[in-house]
Formats: structure tokens, sequence, C-alpha cells
């Protein structure tokens, strides 16, 4: 558990991001996948029936004994809460109104932020698309581990710590890489945010506040859906920067999971990306792709020669336009 991790620096490229000349060139040969751009009418009301159940899970565990408390937020809060942020990841691409009502996904998503407790998804929205346009940008893109966790958590015990950890680093990486000032939206995520955690405190006491806010917790950490974290864009293999998974578990994400075909086409919802891949199989069956997130997980704290350094990172030329 003690050997360290060798690598010491990013894998640091001078290449533009793949892409972009990707979806050029799908497009070029297939173009009737424009028709699989636009909203998904069903995605707004799978939310709100997310939001529903977490608000009966609530009601639920208020007389529950702790351990039983315990048990249900691991093994049910936190599966839905991580699958809400990732249905606040797609709403964060417009999927859920569309483009010309864009303010209208950005309430949506403060909605669908509720069950999860901590205020994040208009910031999320401003750094998400940043992700997306600058991927792997030194000083921009806030899904790069930092240098301090880079060179810190660089033993197999570490690194299993780190991943215990990931929504702590998550929440505080962009304070150090890309700090951005406050916007009134954020404000008012918070102001909503905040009134829901106390008024579900003053109605059913402690139980649904710590099942919320633990369920977040774990979900986002050590738990088989936050593999993903570790599958999009660490590099398993040298010189690749995204990688899709195409297990099961896309079920409850979204489809998070075709990752090449997201960064190729954000703008097509999740639910649609199986059709890009099958459209275009030609550009994504020879690409290196995962079928188990726990065996990320597994092979992210084994492998020696991984560690937060093995991303992909370059610096960026010309006018930066950040969100």
């Amino acid at each position: 558990m003690g050997n360290r991790v060798a690598r010491e620096d990013y894998e640091w490229v001078y290449t533009d991001q793949p892409h972009a000349d990707r979806r050029k060139a799908i497009l070029a040969k297939y173009p009737e996948i424009k028709t699989l751009m636009g909203p998904d009418p069903r995605l707004k009301w799978i939310v709100c029936m997310m939001v529903v159940i977490q608000f009966v899970a609530f009601y639920l565990v208020k007389d529950l004994d702790w351990k039983w408390v315990l048990f249900w937020t691991y093994a049910f809060g936190s599966c839905i809460n991580h699958s809400m942020t990732l249905a606040i990841h797609e709403i964060s691409h417009n999927t859920a109104f569309g483009n010309n009502k864009a303010m209208w996904n950005r309430y949506f998503a403060i909605f669908a932020n509720l069950p999860i407790g901590l205020p994040y998804s208009a910031s999320f929205k401003r750094y998400h698309l940043d992700h997306h346009r600058y991927l792997g940008g030194d000083g921009i893109d806030v899904d790069i581990p930092t240098d301090f966790e880079g060179w810190f958590f660089c033993t197999r015990f570490r690194k299993f710590i780190w991943i215990i950890l990931q929504p702590l680093f998550y929440a505080i990486r962009p304070l150090c890489i890309n700090p951005k000032p406050i916007t009134q939206l954020e404000m008012t995520n918070v102001a909503f945010q905040v009134t829901f955690n106390v008024l579900l405190y003053w109605l059913w006491g402690a139980k649904p506040v710590v099942y919320m806010l633990a369920g977040s917790m774990l979900g986002m950490g050590l738990h088989p859906i936050s593999g993903h974290f570790i599958a999009e864009h660490y590099m398993f293999l040298k010189g690749h920067e995204t990688y899709s998974y195409y297990g099961s578990l896309n079920l409850l994400t979204f489809n998070v999971g075709y990752h090449n075909e997201h960064h190729d086409f954000p703008s097509i919802p999740g639910r649609r990306l199986p059709m890009v891949k099958e459209i275009a199989a030609e550009y994504y069956t020879d690409l290196p792709q995962y079928t188990s997130w726990v065996k990320v997980l597994y092979d992210f704290i084994m492998d020696d020669t991984i560690s937060p350094y093995s991303r992909i990172k370059r610096k960026l030329k010309g006018e930066v336009k950040q969100e």
C-alpha cells in the first residue's frame, strides 16, 4: 500500500483536444446526427419524479433507527443523489427546455439541486462549459486535479483516501485553479438551498438532513457510480484523453458513460448518445472503453503508474472566453 507512483507531472501536450475534429468529420459523413440535437422532452419529468422520490424518502427515514438511516443513505440515497447530479449535468447543456429558454434550464437545475443539499448547480454550469470548451486547459479546466493532489496522493492508500474525498476536492478545486466572481444566480441557488435545508430540519428533524447530505457525499466518493469521475479523462493509456463506458450503470446516469460521444456532441441529450455511437460506429468502436466503473476504481488505486497526475494538460493559445 506504500508504493509511490512514479509520475511527477501531468501529461503535457501541444495539440488541440480531439473532439472538435472528430465532430467535424462525423457531421460531414453523417449530417443526420444534427437531428439528434435539441432538448429531451422526457428529462424534466424524470427529474421531477426523482425529486419526489427523495422527498418521500426524507419522510420515511425520519422515524428510522440511525443504523437504518445510514444503511439507506448509502444503499439508496447515495445512488439517487449522484444520479441527480448527472441530471444537473444534462440540464447544464440546456437539454431540459432548449437553448431558447436558457434561464428555464438554470432555475430548473436549482430545483433539481434541492434533494442534494449542497448548492452547486449554478456554479457547475459555469465551470462545466469551460471544461468542454478548453478540455485540459491549464488554469481553466477545474476537472483536472491540483498539483497538491498529484504530489500527495501518490500511493495506493492515499489514492484510496483521495477517492473517498473526491466531493471535497471537486468543491475546493475551482477556488484554487480558476476562482470566479459570485453571480446573482449562484446567490439565488444558495438562498433556495439553505431555505430548503432549514425547512427540512424544522419539519422532520435531523435524520432526513443527514440522509440527504451524507448521501450526496458518499455517492460521489467511494461508490460504484463515482467510477465515472476517473473513467472519463484519466489517462490509463498514453495519448488517450477521453474514454467511454458502455455498462449498465448508464441507465442510472443519463448515459454519461458515453463520454467520447458527449464531448463530440455536447448538445445531444444523454438519452440519444447511443444513437450517435450506432450511426458513426467506426469512429468509436476502436477507441479505448470500459464496461465496469468498479474495475476502473480498483485499477486506479492498485496501478502504480496511475495517479491524479494522470491527466492530459495543455497550455491554451489565443483569447480565452470563459463562462
